[in-house]
């Protein structure tokens, strides 16, 4: 397995640790965990989106959505003893129920909006939600020393 290291990045950045962070995990991924269950992240609107998954086979009572410092982690685990209690002989079980546990690191003021399952397919809807504090804003110079005004430099950048 390949490691990178990130140190030289860090000697130019200021505060970006939890990103660095990120790209190390995320270069150690397994594989064979991103292929099961199926997903997709959608765009649905200018500060809104979707993550749907695959999740057939599974109850709302087989899955568990939580989200810890901006870490949403998404989990399904089926219930052995229905099937065994029935006594049921699959013939052909294409229908994947293994447990399994999906999670997405989200950015910050990304808030989790809801979820629902409807036909099979779990629905997460995120909002991306700014604070006033974090949005950008204009701040006034102030000439010195030139003699000029500063609602002459006011009305001239107008």
């Amino acid at each position: 397995m390949r490691s990178t290291d990130f140190s030289p990045l860090l000697r130019a950045t200021v505060g970006f640790d939890r990103m660095m962070n990120l790209l190390d995990t995320a270069s150690r991924v397994d594989e064979s965990a991103l292929n099961y269950p199926p997903y997709n992240i959608e765009k649905t609107g200018d500060d809104a989106y979707r993550i749907t998954m695959a999740v057939a086979g599974f109850g709302d009572d087989d899955l568990n959505v939580t989200l810890h410092e901006n870490q949403l982690t998404i989990e399904g685990k089926k219930d052995r003893g229905e099937a065994e209690g029935e006594r049921v002989r699959f013939l052909h079980r294409g229908i994947a129920t293994r447990a399994f546990q999906r999670s997405f690191q989200l950015a910050d003021h990304i808030r989790v909006s809801g979820a629902r399952l409807e036909n099979g397919l779990l629905h997460v809807e995120l909002l991306r939600e700014v604070p006033e504090s974090a949005k950008p804003r204009s701040i006034a110079i102030q000439a010195v020393g030139t003699g000029r005004d500063t609602k002459v430099l006011e009305n001239e950048a107008a």
